[in-house]
């Protein structure tokens, strides 16, 4: 559980965008991993993982589409606290171009910013990507470069200095 569960908590976060809803994901996938467990493969334990965490979300996301909230809470996320010894401006510039990237992939379509979740975030392959959304090796090769393209224009969009030597 330790070893995987920031992996899960970052696929379910980044579905349903609410740190809360992403725990209580998590926390299920775990236990549906655990009732599972042995019926999967050692050499396919990940992208089994990782499917089993986006339907879960998906599944959510349906319900709440089903039956919307009463009023939406915002999500207060700080930036993270930097490690003892970096150097605040180093900090600083990483994360402000990490929040670009994100800010960049909120403008994504659904379909290209789970492309660069599983294969950018997560790091799975195209051939694990294929088989965890059931879809021909050359579709998922063709989403992944459309997705990583309409990534670019996004954060030149935001910024557009970020070409410039960025």
């Amino acid at each position: 559980m330790r070893r995987f569960q920031s992996r899960i908590y970052a696929v379910a976060v980044h579905y349903v965008r609410d740190a809360d809803e992403a725990r209580d994901l998590a926390q299920e996938a775990f236990i549906r991993i655990y009732q599972r467990l042995e019926d999967v493969r050692a050499d396919r334990f990940i992208p089994w993982m990782l499917r089993l965490t986006r339907n879960l979300c998906i599944d959510r996301l349906r319900r709440i589409k089903a039956r919307p909230p009463a009023s939406d809470v915002p999500l207060e996320q700080g930036p993270p606290l930097p490690a003892p010894g970096t150097d605040p401006e180093q900090s600083w510039i990483a994360d402000s171009r990490r929040q670009l990237v994100y800010r960049a992939l909120d403008r994504l379509s659904d379909k290209n910013r789970e492309m660069i979740l599983l294969k950018e975030i997560q790091g799975l392959n195209l051939q694990q990507i294929a088989e965890m959304l059931d879809a021909p090796l050359g579709t998922i090769k063709s989403r992944s470069n459309r997705a990583r393209l309409e990534l670019a224009k996004a954060v030149l969009a935001l910024d557009p200095s970020y070409g410039v030597g960025g």
